[in-house]
């Protein structure tokens, strides 16, 4: 072999190489379920059990309240190393009355994801804007004043 081909399949190998990593990944969280048996609960028809059995054990079960069960699906593409997107999302929300009967059932997809930016180092918040001294000393000849939250009838300090 002569030295041009030993160089132009050297290139040929690390172009290969290099365009690895620039391949496309896609991702699935959550919930596989078909969507004949996601559409199939009916408020009224339905309860705990029935749901159980069609749909299998939720994703997850609401924070506040333990009658929201939630079924959540998200499919997501990645390239090379930029930040996944969601591509598909669906979230069932089967919520049970009292008697454990099914109440309401709410789908939802893409169109509920937030986008958050952070803009700099720094989260903007309500308040003053003291410096890093002021943080630090700024209670100094307060401690110990009258009138504190701490100041009792019995226990004027």
């Amino acid at each position: 072999m002569r030295a041009s081909q030993i160089a132009g399949l050297a290139t040929l190998i690390a172009a290969l190489t290099l365009s690895t990593g620039c391949t496309r990944l896609r991702s699935h969280q959550g919930y596989i379920g078909d969507q004949t048996l996601l559409n199939s609960v009916q408020a009224g028809v339905d309860n705990k059990e029935s749901v159980q059995a069609s749909l299998g054990r939720p994703t997850f079960v609401g924070q506040f309240d333990q009658n929201d069960w939630y079924y959540y699906s998200r499919d997501t593409k990645q390239l090379a190393f930029s930040q996944p997107k969601a591509d598909k999302q669906y979230v069932l929300k089967v919520r049970f009355d009292p008697a454990g009967n099914v109440a309401s059932v709410t789908q939802t997809g893409t169109e509920l994801i937030s986008k958050i930016s952070p803009v700099g180092d720094k989260t903007p918040t309500l308040g003053r804007n003291t410096s890093f001294f002021e943080e630090i000393f700024g209670n100094i000849g307060a401690v110990g004043a009258g009138g504190g939250q701490g100041a009792t009838p019995n226990s004027p300090n």
